[in-house]
């Protein structure tokens, strides 16, 4: 892979995420949009990924609960009595649809003026190739949202990282939806990034102005990440990688990367043993050296598939959540550290 550097998103395509921002900002209710007693807009995220976006962008004018606590697996989060009056007082609401069925129902009948839903702006970023594998996953286990086939999504650009071919096997292997996991791609995290700053900006035309400037840094960090995984990724031993479940197809395709999960989008998802006779095959015929699990999940199949065939294990973060065993304090750090696991395993140290 010859990395270079290239713009995070195109002017077209920032453009666009900010058209968009007030497409998938709904209006839902009427009225001024909801505050605290101090002044701030109350806004109210589904999760970590969407909770530090707001943090970052919405900065001093804005106070931010989450819906998902540190620890709790977003996939099965029940909404209580509390959260339903949050989301109902909220001036703001951001989520990722088809991640948390819950979140999804609740968002729908809250009646909050203002939601944005994050995959929607996703969209508007460029295009990458690659992906996941999920042969034998049960669909049934994964909320009814597994992976579309990344390879099928096309690069409306020229893809830079030179790897024609990667994600080769998946034809004909629809995962029967989207990856709802956006925030894993630095590009795609961006383009939400500026949709939410342009959502704050309408939500709150007051601070519009430190909104849109905050979210202009926050993209410029991105474009950063892009970079440093971009060219840390470089050249590497084996392009793929096998991780306990299938969060990281996004990650994957833009980075010119395969991966192979154990399971479906759902951690708890078990596979089958036809599923653990692939795995076995395609860990020799790549040269993986590493099996990937969660802090948050139970890695007991992990590890007995690493020890049948002798490879070793690491940390791969879907960063769904930060906790004391988080390697890092908030998004870009743990992104980094993610980073780091996978120029070991892959051989670009």
């Amino acid at each position: 892979m010859n990395a270079r550097r290239r713009p995070l998103i195109s002017a077209t395509a920032v453009a666009g995420a900010c058209t968009l921002a007030l497409s998938a900002l709904t209006a839902c209710g009427s009225g001024d949009a909801g505050t605290t007693e101090d002044g701030k807009l109350a806004v109210v995220a589904s999760f970590y990924p969407m909770e530090f976006l707001a943090e970052e962008i919405g900065g001093e004018h804005v106070a931010v609960s989450t819906l998902t606590g540190p620890g709790v697996d977003p996939h099965d989060l029940v909404i209580s009595p509390q959260q339903t009056a949050e989301l109902t007082e909220a001036g703001l609401v951001v989520y990722v649809e088809g991640l948390q069925p819950a979140v999804d129902e609740a968002v729908k009948q809250s009646g909050v003026e203002y939601v944005v839903e994050a995959s929607e702006l996703a969209e508007r970023a460029p295009r990458a190739e690659g992906g996941t594998e999920t042969h034998g996953a049960p669909a049934e286990e994964d909320h009814g949202h597994g992976h579309e086939d990344e390879a099928d999504h096309g690069h409306e650009e020229e893809d830079d990282h030179g790897h024609e071919g990667e994600g080769d096997g998946h034809d004909g292997h629809d995962h029967g939806g989207l990856d709802p996991h956006v925030w894993l791609d630095p590009v795609q995290y961006a383009a939400v990034a500026e949709g939410v700053g342009e959502a704050l900006a309408e939500a709150d035309p007051d601070h519009a102005a430190d909104y849109r400037k905050n979210a202009d840094d926050l993209v410029a960090e991105l474009g950063e990440l892009d970079t440093a995984f971009e060219e840390g990724l470089g050249n590497p031993e084996t392009h793929t990688f096998i991780t306990s479940h299938a969060a990281f197809g996004h990650l994957a395709a833009r980075y010119g990367l395969h991966e192979e999960a154990i399971a479906g989008i759902s951690p708890e998802a078990e596979p089958s043993g036809a599923r653990m006779k692939d795995l076995h095959a395609v860990a020799e015929r790549e040269n993986v050296t590493t099996v990937f699990f969660e802090t948050n999940a139970s890695d007991g199949t992990v590890r007995a598939l690493a020890t049948d065939l002798n490879l070793e294990t690491d940390v791969l973060d879907p960063l769904e959540g930060i906790t004391d065993a988080s390697r890092g304090d908030d998004y870009l750090e743990v992104m980094r550290a993610n980073l780091a696991a996978l120029q070991k395993a892959l051989g670009t140290e």
